[in-house]
């Protein structure tokens, strides 16, 4: 009885909050399936590190150490979605590439936001990182840069993946007209050659090495997966990467980051900061992408569903299915799927390559 009145006069009201955040998390994981192999874990990892002299905590923090704080983790996850991404959409048609460059425009405009509202370069990068919709990138440049905001970064990055089909939608239609969702595309597939497949992870991953080195690891890691995928002689390897290797990685994820989410240092000022910075960030993404396509669209003869530039976010394939069901909601007779996944992974690469592309900028600074 000595040792439980020791734990309840240790307890604070800052934990009995993390418990709340904790089990919200839980809630939309079961209740909502929100990103549920990510939000559970990492909710009940929350209740776990705020509980007095959790002796949860040690183990979790060697976990992050031999997981996140190498980038172990991040790395081992983008080879599970690499084996997931099917670049046939893209590869019949490949301007839809540059969809995935123009959404990430989110990314540069909230670097400079944060960097003005007072955080430090090496935060303010991570955080603009929130805007590519891409967990795996936010956790891989946070920890790289030795962001003191990594927990917070993540939770925002996951908590709109998750919201996309809310997010997106309310986006799209306060910059387009009801006629401009309504635009019709024509898909002609192509007939993608194995040998093409097979040679685009290995093309892109040199193309993004000499461009920004500091990609290399999130995209070869990312385009080794797809390897798996496409060679068509390892195809256990590639089931398992799909399935075991990312449902695991993620649970662990989930866990471990945890160890960042303490009341002392997640109940700061800066983390409701940091929240709003991503939905900035996530928002300009989404707008880039929609006003590119209005850009092309004054010149071009062939009119592009301005909702198609918005799947180039990085969330996969979330985005594309949300697109594609906004347009068959304007018109039940309008198909737009395959541009939208198109430029859905096109969103995917250059969300890894604009991760790159700042640890290439920043990392000299900092």
């Amino acid at each position: 009885m000595t040792g439980l009145f020791q734990n309840l006069a240790g307890l604070t009201w800052q934990m009995i909050v993390m418990w709340a955040i904790g089990g919200a998390m839980i809630w939309l994981a079961i209740c909502k399936g929100m990103e549920p192999t990510l939000l559970l874990p990492m909710g009940f990892g929350c209740i776990l590190c705020n509980l007095p002299d959790s002796g949860a905590t040690e183990v979790l923090e060697t976990l992050f150490r031999a997981g996140i704080a190498n980038e172990l983790f991040p790395l081992l996850l983008f080879i599970g979605i690499g084996a997931m991404i099917d670049f046939g959409p893209l590869l019949a048609d490949p301007k839809l590439l540059l969809f995935g460059a123009a959404a990430q425009f989110g990314i540069f405009f909230t670097l400079s936001m944060a960097s003005l509202l007072g955080f430090e370069l090496r935060d303010a990068a991570s955080i603009a990182i929130i805007g590519a919709a891409d967990g795996p990138t936010s956790i891989f440049v946070a920890n790289a840069l030795g962001s003191r905001y990594t927990a917070a970064i993540i939770v925002a990055a996951y908590s709109y993946m998750a919201l996309v089909p809310i997010v997106q939608p309310a986006c799209i239609r306060l910059v387009t007209t009801k006629r401009e969702r309504m635009i019709r595309m024509t898909y002609t597939p192509g007939q993608i050659s194995r040998t093409t497949r097979i040679l685009f992870p290995i093309v892109v991953t040199i193309i993004a090495g000499l461009v920004a080195p500091q990609s290399v690891a999130l995209v070869g890691f990312l385009m080794f997966g797809n390897l798996l995928r496409e060679c068509g002689v390892l195809r256990a390897l590639s089931e398992c990467a799909q399935n075991v290797l990312a449902n695991l990685i993620s649970l662990l994820l989930g866990l471990t980051v945890a160890v960042r989410m303490q009341a002392e240092s997640f109940l700061v000022p800066e983390t409701l900061m940091i929240l709003a910075l991503g939905l900035v960030a996530f928002v300009f993404d989404t707008f880039g992408g929609v006003f590119f396509a209005k850009l092309i669209n004054l010149f071009a003869k062939k009119k592009i569903n301005p909702m198609v530039g918005a799947a180039g976010i990085s969330a996969f394939p979330m985005s594309s299915r949300v697109i594609a069901q906004m347009a068959k909601d304007e018109d039940p007779y309008n198909f737009i799927l395959m541009q939208a996944a198109g430029a859905n992974v096109a969103g995917q690469v250059a969300s890894v390559v604009a991760g790159g592309l700042i640890l290439s900028m920043i990392a000299p600074l900092v």
